[in-house]
């Protein structure tokens, strides 16, 4: 078994992303470090490797990711590990970081409101070492997965992590420099049409947006104002075709859009509003 074959076999099995996939088992699985990957891609693998290999292709090729069956995503400059309450961290996300740190050099704090895997906000942590962090989310498997990945990226003494529904566990005087989420924006009748590997392995938690997709933007948009510092900034990811709404969403709630900006394949992914002197 080599690049070639594994490659082939995920092609086969209708995975657009074949390549990156054959190259992230090799990687982590054969061990090939990066620099020497095109070098060493077509080498013969040990059975053992190639055993191993095998069996997460069988997994794959049935519908569960290859970040479910590995345990982990890699996402803007770290690793982060899942667990069943957590969404995996994805490419396009990372455009809320960019924007974040497009705007605001020296935010000293930062509300994560649905943190799962806590991706976001530990990304942010290390871009601004001066920062600390606050990450909510309902489902307790979350809060421990958050946790453990911060321990991890050595910034356990900077985040605090906190089990409830968005705003309920924070101190009623609470104000951030930054607010970022990544919430659930699936309407609920279109979760059943989702690729397999997203309805059967991610958690409906973290999906389902309620009838239109849109009520996470509602509430929070309907609260953010008090938690947020004067001249703070909140950025939200949101989906496919979802712009016009929840823009309408963020002026009616008194905000400022600054700008609404464009994931890796030219969509409209992330919004960023301010409330002024709020």
């Amino acid at each position: 078994m080599n690049y070639h074959i594994i490659r082939t076999k995920l092609a086969s099995a209708g995975i657009d992303t074949a390549d990156l996939e054959a190259r992230i088992l090799l990687e982590d699985i054969a061990g090939i470090p990066k620099p020497e990957f095109f070098f060493r891609r077509d080498e013969a693998l040990s059975e053992a490797v190639a055993q191993r290999i095998q069996a997460i292709l069988d997994r794959r090729v049935q519908g569960e990711s290859l970040g479910r069956i590995l345990g982990y995503r890699d996402f803007w400059k770290s690793r982060f590990y899942l667990s069943a309450d957590t969404l995996e961290p994805r490419p396009d996300t990372e455009i809320l970081i960019e924007e974040v740190l497009r705007d605001h050099p020296s935010p000293q704090s930062i509300l994560d409101l649905g943190t799962g895997t806590g991706c976001i906000l530990l990304s942010l942590l290390q871009e601004f070492p001066h920062a600390r962090g606050t990450a909510v989310d309902k489902a307790q498997g979350a809060c421990v997965t958050a946790t453990e990945n911060a321990k991890r990226l050595g910034l356990e003494n900077r985040v605090t992590v906190l089990n409830g529904s968005w705003f309920d566990p924070l101190p009623a005087d609470s104000q951030f420099d930054v607010i970022v989420s990544n919430p659930p924006y699936i309407p609920s009748a279109e979760i059943r049409n989702l690729q397999a590997e997203v309805k059967n392995h991610d958690p409906i938690l973290a999906l389902d947006g309620g009838d239109d997709g849109l009520n996470p933007y509602k509430f929070l948009c309907s609260n953010l104002k008090k938690y947020l510092e004067p001249h703070g900034i909140v950025v939200l990811e949101f989906g496919a075709g979802q712009e016009n709404d929840i823009a309408r969403i963020v002026k009616d709630s008194g905000a400022n859009l600054i700008r609404i900006a464009n994931d890796l394949s030219g969509h409209p992914r992330v919004i960023k509003f301010t409330y002024g002197d709020n």
